[in-house]
């Protein structure tokens, strides 16, 4: 069975609880003291991840740290459909493996600046809170354009990806590092989309929406 390597208030540790539900795979939890015990950055816990990171999950004795690495690898293993990470299609391949990237700014900006308000880290909060409007508003833009083609996601094709997933925590939490989601339509409406993916769970601070009927 997975061990995941978890803190409960953590985006990053959230994407992968959200996919393992999703994907219905069952796993263990180990609770890490983040904060403010800084477990994470102990001498026991780099043993199992040197550079003193959460997540990590040791899938029967296969460690993997680093979040996004850790959704390509669940994807691909646990999902038999073949459409969070849709290997078969290199060009649908090509738009995750970017949108993953783009991932990377929104942890950058928008849960660094969560971090700074809820847990006192030193970043500099206009700094986030302005890259994080940027990065918001090219993807509020791209999202708005996939409507007008009849598409819900933000790789192309009917369904969802890891790509989602990767962005969705940023986005759905950054009300909590003071960056306001009133100016991206498209945006909220891929948020309400994504809580109603069969297997959702929320997450604190992620305000639920109504499930569709049956």
């Amino acid at each position: 069975m997975i061990r995941l390597y978890d803190y409960l208030l953590s985006v990053n540790c959230y994407k992968q609880r959200l996919l393992l539900s999703i994907l219905d795979v069952p796993y263990e939890r180990v609770d890490i003291d983040f904060y403010p015990g800084w477990e994470h950055k102990g001498a026991e816990f780099r043993k199992i991840n040197p550079l003193g990171h959460i997540p990590v999950i040791d899938d029967d004795g296969y460690v993997l740290w680093d979040a996004h690495a850790i959704l390509v690898y669940l994807a691909c293993k646990y999902d038999p459909s073949g459409s969070w990470y849709p290997t078969s299609d290199p060009q649908r391949l090509g738009e995750v493996a970017s949108w993953m990237l783009f991932a990377e700014g929104t942890t950058n900006t928008a849960s660094a600046a969560r971090l700074h308000v809820n847990l006192g880290y030193d970043f500099d909060l206009e700094a986030c809170q302005a890259g994080a409007h940027r990065l918001f508003r090219v993807l509020d833009e791209h999202l708005w354009f996939r409507e007008q083609q009849g598409q819900a996601w933000v790789a192309s094709g009917e369904s969802p990806t890891i790509a989602d997933i990767a962005l969705f925590g940023d986005v759905a939490l950054s009300e909590d590092g003071g960056i306001s989601r009133l100016d991206y339509p498209a945006l909220r409406r891929w948020t309400e989309r994504v809580q109603r993916l069969p297997g959702f769970i929320d997450m604190p601070g992620i305000f639920p929406v109504a499930k569709a009927p049956a």
